[in-house]
């Protein structure tokens, strides 16, 4: 064998090590890159998260939608006419992850018995015992709010791996942003088309603006900041998966973090 290559058996071992464990929901963001040449590539890191998590255990990440359509809004947030016959509809079983998230979320999308949420910008897939509940009835308004994947994900205490991921990558902060109590929030109302067993229909969707800080006085990296104070206080795990340095992390406890951290900076940016 060549000794460069890393296995799902030793990736399974890392897991292990690191905190991941059987009968969990775990949220994973990873760069494969940074894991190292895997025999099997993508599928060796996924077949060993499932293997950890167990037959009871669940694994999700974040898809959203590989659309270009968001460019051709308009300031009402509508797609010209003359391009609306262009743009492919959304459509949960099919249409790909979105490129910049990185190729787990396109191969945990389309390995077998995955599922998908329906709101197309905020959407997740999710293989495993609680797949189905975690990804069904996700509102189509304010898709990081109530009723999401990531609420469901903090309600039965899941877990957020970053595998070899920058720590702004880390999505659950979204809704964190949706939870604080901050006035003046950026929102975004821009339509998306679906594909229905009718044709396409064309839908308005309102949500917080998760494209840039939900409140213009936030530092650009500020999801980096929540995160590494976080981790900076002694509340994750680290250490090796393959050979990229990952962070783990329990949702609720990094959730309530961010929402105070995101409360506490929007009041002391009011009294400067």
């Amino acid at each position: 064998m060549n000794p460069d290559w890393i296995t799902r058996a030793a990736l399974r071992a890392d897991l292990a090590r690191l905190g991941v464990s059987p009968g969990g929901v775990l949220m994973v963001h990873a760069a494969m890159r940074r894991v190292g040449p895997l025999m099997n590539g993508p599928d060796a890191l996924i077949g060993a998260l499932l293997d950890v998590l167990g037959p009871t255990g669940t694994l999700m990440v974040y898809t959203s939608w590989d659309t270009l359509h968001e460019d051709l809004l308009d300031d009402d947030g509508r797609v010209p006419d003359a391009w609306r016959p262009h743009v492919p509809p959304f459509d949960a079983a099919t249409s790909r992850a979105v490129r910049h998230n990185g190729v787990i979320a396109e191969f945990v999308r389309t390995t077998p018995g995955a599922r998908r949420s329906g709101n197309p910008g905020a959407s997740m897939a999710a293989i495993g015992h609680l797949a189905g509940w975690l990804t069904g009835d996700h509102p189509q308004d304010y898709g990081y709010g109530e009723g999401s994947p990531l609420a469901k994900l903090v309600e039965v205490k899941g877990q957020v791996l970053m595998c070899g991921a920058p720590h702004d990558t880390m999505t659950l902060m979204h809704h964190a942003d949706h939870l604080a109590r901050l006035p003046g929030k950026r929102v975004l109302r821009y339509e998306v088309p679906f594909a229905t067993p009718q044709g396409t229909v064309w839908r308005f969707i309102e949500e917080f603006d998760t494209s840039e800080p939900v409140l213009p006085e936030f530092p650009e990296n500020y999801i980096e900041q929540i995160v590494d104070a976080y981790v900076a206080a002694g509340r994750a795990h680290q250490g090796l998966i393959g050979r990229a340095p990952s962070t783990l992390v329990d949702a609720a406890g990094i959730c309530a973090y961010g929402v105070e951290w995101l409360e506490a900076f929007a009041t002391d940016a009011a009294a400067s």
